[in-house]
Parts: structure tokens; C-alpha cells; sequence
């Protein structure tokens, strides 16, 4: 069981004989009231999205997620092929079930396949990936004002926002959770 109060992106609840994930959550104090907690929820075995607000003492069971460690083989166009290496069993999820999931991951790559009684519902990239830049405007010497940043396109296609003296051709360091740049390896 676990309270409301305690909710965090990616956390899996039951809740009306449904499984969710928790999409978004918010923690609202108003000055006159009680507390709550504000919610987007995602079915996730029909995709829809719900937003819902719970007390923060609120109890839900969670749901058990298996996760297996499977290896991204590639796309064909309309489905993403995983292969287990412990059992070599391949699977094949179509793009809904991917989602953005893939944004910063090469073939070949590890990801976490998300199952609920063997039903398949989602893919969890690395943590941290590193990619090489492919294409971004050339930086410039003398180009150090804090905080600035340019638009690269790396090696997957993803574009992030990366400092002024990264080049094409750097291998970078990515957060995938944030879409963020780290560092330059």
C-alpha cells in the first residue's frame, strides 16, 4: 500500500480495478482546506490518461511491474524488436507502447521492458547514454557567457541543448529522465 502523500513519477497503483502510473503529480497546500494531491494518471494497458486528486493520506495497493533487461535490436518501421539475453526470446512493441521511450537509445542498447501479468506496457531507457553529436552550429572562441546554449541534433535524431563549445563529432553525456545534457566524455 502506499499513501498519496507519497506518490512519484513512474510509481504503478491499482485504483478502480484498473492498473495506472503515475504521469504527474502535484502537492497542493491551499491556505483555507485541506491539503491533496493533484494527478495525471496513465491506464496502462488502454493508454488513457486520467487526472485525478487524492487527500494525501489516501491508501492504494501498488501494482507488481516485472522488469527484464532486454537488448533494443532495431526498428522495422512500424514495430521495435527487444530480445532477452538470458533467453534470447524476441518481442515486438508497436509505437504506442514505446513511446518517447527510444528517443536516446541506439540499436543494441539495454533497455527495461515493463510488464504487468505478462501483459507488456512499456520500455525504460538507460538512465545516462552517451551519443555523439551529429549536427549543431559551430561554437566560437570567446563564446563563454554562463549559461549559454545551442540547439544538436545527436546520433538517434533526439535534439537537446547542449553548451556553445560543443562541436560535431563530441560524444556527450545525456540524462535521459531530464533530456539534459551532463558532460562531454
Amino acid at each position: 500500500m502506499v499513501e498519496a502523500g507519497d506518490f512519484r513519477r513512474g510509481l504503478t497503483i491499482e485504483y478502480d480495478g484498473q492498473i495506472f502510473q503515475v504521469i504527474e503529480f502535484l502537492h497542493v497546500k491551499p491556505g483555507k482546506g485541506a491539503a491533496f494531491v493533484r494527478t495525471k494518471l496513465k491506464n496502462i494497458k488502454t493508454g488513457a490518461v486520467i487526472e485525478k486528486t487524492f487527500r494525501p493520506d489516501e491508501r492504494m495497493p501498488l501494482a507488481h511491474i516485472e522488469r527484464r533487461e532486454m537488448q533494443y535490436l532495431y526498428n522495422d518501421g512500424e514495430l521495435y524488436y527487444f530480445m532477452d539475453t538470458q533467453t534470447y526470446e524476441q518481442i515486438a512493441l508497436n509505437q504506442e507502447m514505446v513511446g518517447d521511450a527510444l528517443k536516446f537509445v541506439k540499436e543494441n542498447m539495454t533497455v527495461t521492458v515493463l510488464s504487468h501479468n505478462g501483459v507488456v506496457f512499456g520500455v525504460e531507457p538507460p538512465r545516462f547514454v552517451e551519443l555523439e553529436v551529429i549536427d549543431t552550429e559551430p561554437g566560437f572562441k570567446g563564446d563563454t557567457q554562463t549559461g549559454a546554449t545551442k540547439p544538436a541534433k545527436v546520433e538517434t535524431g533526439a535534439v537537446i541543448q547542449v553548451p556553445l563549445f560543443i562541436n560535431v563529432g563530441d560524444k556527450i553525456k545525456i540524462d535521459t529522465s531530464t533530456e539534459e545534457y551532463l558532460s562531454r566524455v
